[in-house]
């Protein structure tokens, strides 16, 4: 028998409506006997705060001091287990929709705790709430000092050679070659080794998901209109693109993963062709290209990816949302596809 899944959840943005997410996330994993167990990263008063806000029994949020106590709690129990690693928070510094300094800093510490329990096995899968990178970014704290994402700082936190970036639904799947960068910076950015990196994550992640014994195609999208109309519209798809899934390919073959790869295709039917079923993932060459459709598609659904890490992790496609903190209000289905994603991948 299948030992269960054990999830590490770093909260988010205290402030923001992570810690509501998390909680009523975790608390319908349960209620799904999936047999996964969940341990959130955060901080007690906030998440008993977001308990009162959604009607639920604050009593259920319990501090453990250790990720292996919360292994150990009745497999049935109602309770939800919390790790604080660091001081608790003043209900000052948590007050819905004004993240300060103090916000900053705890955000960031779940992450890196989280983080480290699950890469030193005593968690299987890392699930990250929604954090404010301003907050992270503005308050001090070690690390923090131009933190432009969960990717970047995770890659570096972990020693990854290469990571990518992934959302995933069960209708659309999609990567980035480039990531958070102004637009006019995105064809120096491109590269037929970034091209290659992007496709064979994506391979990987599509032949981990797709059913036994079938083969999955990936399309890759080209950067310019009409995949640049032989060159009339930009000359991307032929020096960097094409070159770039030649040497996928050869990663793709040496892995023996069961993967296709097709394109350039021009975008806009690379993606309305993965809609209807033909392909299984699109490789996207900057950020908008893939979260527009991503969120047309699967928005509060949609759950992110990071592949190349040493580790597994996912992570809710959507923000703080400080307008609606505090409120009880937030839909935990995004928290709840990224855990059950972590517990397939984990697996």
């Amino acid at each position: 028998m299948r030992p269960p899944v054990r999830l590490a959840v770093s909260t988010g943005c205290p402030c923001g409506i992570g810690p509501e997410v998390a909680l009523a996330a975790a608390i319908a994993l349960r209620k799904s006997r999936s047999g996964a167990r969940v341990l959130l990263v955060g901080d007690v008063g906030a998440l008993r705060a977001a308990a009162r806000a959604q009607g639920i029994d604050p009593a259920r949020v319990v501090r453990v001091s250790t990720a292996e106590d919360a292994w150990t709690m009745p497999a049935r129990s109602s309770l939800v287990a919390v790790l604080e690693p660091v001081r608790a928070l003043a209900a000052a510094d948590r007050r819905p929709g004004k993240p300060g300094r103090a916000a900053g800093a705890a955000q960031l510490a779940w992450i890196d705790e989280a983080t480290d329990i699950v890469a030193r096995g005593a968690a299987d899968a890392l699930v990250t709430g929604p954090v404010s990178k301003d907050a992270i970014a503005r308050s001090g704290a070690p690390g923090s000092r131009g933190f432009l994402g969960h990717t970047e700082h995770l890659a570096a936190r972990l020693g990854a050679a290469e990571v990518t970036m992934a959302f995933h639904t069960e209708r659309l799947t999609t990567s980035l070659v480039t990531t958070h960068l102004p637009l006019s910076a995105v064809p120096r950015a491109i590269r037929p080794d970034q091209v290659a990196r992007a496709a064979f994550w994506t391979a990987w992640l599509v032949d981990r998901l797709k059913p036994r014994g079938t083969r999955a195609h990936v399309a890759i999208a080209a950067l310019n209109p009409h995949a640049g109309e032989s060159g009339l519209l930009g000359d991307e798809e032929r020096r960097l693109i094409a070159p770039g899934m030649v040497l996928a390919r050869r990663r793709i073959t040496a892995a023996k993963l069961a993967v296709d790869l097709e394109g350039p295709v021009p975008a806009e039917s690379a993606f309305r062709l993965a809609a209807s079923g033909r392909y299984d993932a699109v490789v996207a060459m900057y950020h908008d290209q893939a979260t527009i459709p991503m969120k047309l598609l699967g928005f509060g659904e949609a759950v992110n990816v990071s592949l190349g890490l040493p580790i597994v992790r996912t992570s809710v496609d959507h923000g703080t949302a400080y307008d609606r903190a505090g409120k009880g209000t937030a839909d935990p289905r995004g928290m709840l596809e990224a855990m059950l994603l972590a517990m397939r991948l984990a697996q």
